[in-house]
């Protein structure tokens, strides 16, 4: 059954686990997510996102192939693109930068991966009405628009 907010939502998952990567795709697309894609290497996933397509939220398994999945994150994250980490450690498995980003510690369950991104749609829609606000109470003829993270004003 999908999950009202996440319906159609584009999910990048990052993980070198195969039966953890298609039981995560099974749980996303029981939500109603869309899997934008899979990558079990650092390498993989960066020619994944080098292209001007990007997910709406990438599920990053921190450790993959004993490489961290760091340089994915910050690619991912300079395209506005929210991020969940997962890691066996929870929060303390995250370095130094990364730490009070969403993450699931594993094992985890399908309640846990929603809530995650619902945590992250629930932020986004935030900055999203924060912004519409802003240009409401500017009057003007000012126009935003939203793409991404990035917001642009045109006269």
């Amino acid at each position: 059954m999908s999950t009202p907010g996440l319906e159609g939502r584009k999910v990048f998952v990052v993980e070198d686990e195969s039966l953890v990567a298609m039981l995560l795709e099974t749980m996303l697309e029981d939500m109603g997510c869309t899997v934008f894609g899979t990558a079990a290497r650092v390498e993989d996933a960066l020619e994944v996102i080098a292209g001007d397509a990007r997910p709406d939220v990438a599920l990053l398994d921190v450790n993959v192939a004993g490489q961290t999945v760091y340089p994915v994150a910050e690619a991912l994250d300079r395209k506005g693109v929210p991020l969940v980490f997962s890691t066996g450690y929870g929060q303390g498995g995250l370095a130094e930068g990364w730490e009070g980003r969403p993450t699931v510690q594993k094992p985890y369950t399908e309640a846990m991966i929603r809530d995650a991104l619902m945590h992250d749609h629930d932020a986004v829609r935030h900055r999203q009405r924060l912004f519409l606000i802003v240009g409401h109470e500017d009057g003007g003829d000012a126009q935003f628009a939203l793409d991404g993270a990035d917001f642009v004003a045109q006269a």
